[in-house]
């Protein structure tokens, strides 16, 4: 048996056609060409000239890598090929000197990743449900809505305080969040992303525009009384109707949420909450 395991590129997208994985609609053979690009780094484990496993990942503010897109062939499943190929990507991760962190997000349900993250070293770092609405009514109380922060300093003192000095778990973008650290707060996200605070400044929150599939008002709130606080939901209503207009098409409000959070939340509350998500991660000082 010849095994290979090397970077994929575009040209080869018909071996990773060929590949029986038992997943329907399968977003990568849409988008195959972005996730060999830029960015993106896209391995493959080869039997004998035949494509039978996949993973990669993606480098996010020049200092976190995202581990993803694994694929197998049914064939091959439950053979250690995925471990052995995400073993070879984590060491390509590594050999970027820049990067600190190299983590994977899994949903809950999905047990057989989990098993091969756990074989890497990587450890449990947050879970996280993504809870989504298009209708937060019932969540507002006509109170007066928060006031937007436009200043760079103020901005910055609210993450460091919350975030960064801790190092919590901020949500960068949906489906992907991470340890917080300066290099996720360049002056351009600062400016891009709308901050609000209440009226005796206690409490602030950052409205972020993304779009996967569709288009979302992604809401980030350090604390979890976000169920209690007057004008906060008023404040994300008003956003989330100038976001939609300006699209025209299918947009949500999505929030992460943690367990915690989820069993705070009112009876009549309108999210759709999925099977959570659970963060992986090692850090470089952790890379033996």
């Amino acid at each position: 048996m010849n095994l290979l395991i090397r970077q994929l590129h575009v040209e080869d997208l018909p071996q990773y056609k060929k590949m029986n994985t038992g997943i329907e609609d399968d977003y990568i053979l849409a988008i195959f060409d972005h996730l060999v690009t830029g960015n993106h780094r896209l391995y493959g484990l080869f039997i004998d000239g035949e494509l039978v496993s996949t993973g990669g990942y993606t480098i996010f503010a020049n200092r976190y890598a995202m581990l993803g897109r694994l694929r197998s062939d049914q064939s091959v499943q439950g053979q250690s090929f995925s471990t052995k190929l995400m073993t070879y990507v984590i060491e390509q991760a590594w050999g970027h000197p820049e990067i600190q962190w190299v983590g994977a997000n899994t949903q809950e349900h999905n047990t057989p990743a989990q098993r091969v993250l756990e074989k890497l070293g990587l450890t449990p770092q947050t879970t996280l449900f993504n809870a989504t609405t298009d209708n937060i009514t019932s969540l507002e109380s006509g109170s007066e809505p928060w006031q937007p922060i436009h200043d760079l300093k103020k901005k910055r003192e609210w993450l460091e305080n919350t975030y960064i000095q801790s190092a919590t778990i901020f949500p960068f973008e949906c489906y992907y969040p991470f340890p917080a650290s300066p290099a996720l707060f360049s002056d351009d996200h600062l400016q891009s992303w709308s901050f609000y605070e209440n009226k005796s400044q206690t409490r602030f929150f950052i409205a972020k525009t993304d779009q996967k599939k569709y288009h979302y008002l992604h809401i980030v709130y350090p604390w979890n009384d976000l169920w209690s606080q007057s004008g906060l939901w008023e404040t994300v209503s008003d956003a989330y109707h100038t976001l939609k207009k300006q699209t025209g098409e299918d947009t949500y409000i999505w929030i992460d949420l943690t367990k915690e959070e989820v069993n705070l939340l009112p009876d009549d509350h309108p999210f759709a909450l999925p099977s959570p998500w659970i963060l992986y991660g090692m850090d470089r000082r952790g890379n033996v």
